[in-house]
């Protein structure tokens, strides 16, 4: 006699719903970063870091966007850890609440006609 296959069980399987949101979540942070630097180079050298000599502008502007690839890994060390110690969706709500918090500081700061020199 033979016994039929086992059936894998739910966890074994391909989860869709998890491959769809980490698919989504990489696209729209890679799209991000495709803006960021294209805008980086068009735009940023004028507007945020004048100066007479443009190469020197434009390099200052894609060493900001460098620095983006330098902290990365650095925030996903410290988050695992933080992750590992009170659990991955109280440190998911902590780093919503950090990008959330800081977004809404961003949209609240004064502007240079408002407080002069001390704006950002």
């Amino acid at each position: 006699m033979t016994t039929p296959a086992a059936q894998p069980d739910e966890a074994s399987g391909i989860n869709y719903r998890v491959l769809l949101g980490s698919l989504s979540g990489s696209v729209i942070e890679w799209f991000d970063f495709l803006v960021y630097g294209t805008v980086a180079a068009l735009v940023f050298n004028k507007l945020y870091f004048p100066s007479d000599n443009e190469f020197v502008s434009t390099m200052l502007a894609f060493v900001s966007f460098s620095l983006t690839f330098f902290f990365r890994p650095l925030g996903g060390i410290l988050f695992s850890h933080i992750g590992d110690r009170i659990g991955r969706k109280k440190t998911l709500f902590i780093t919503l609440t950090l990008m959330g918090g800081g977004t809404v500081a961003i949209g609240l700061l004064p502007d240079y006609a408002a407080i002069g020199v001390a704006a950002p």
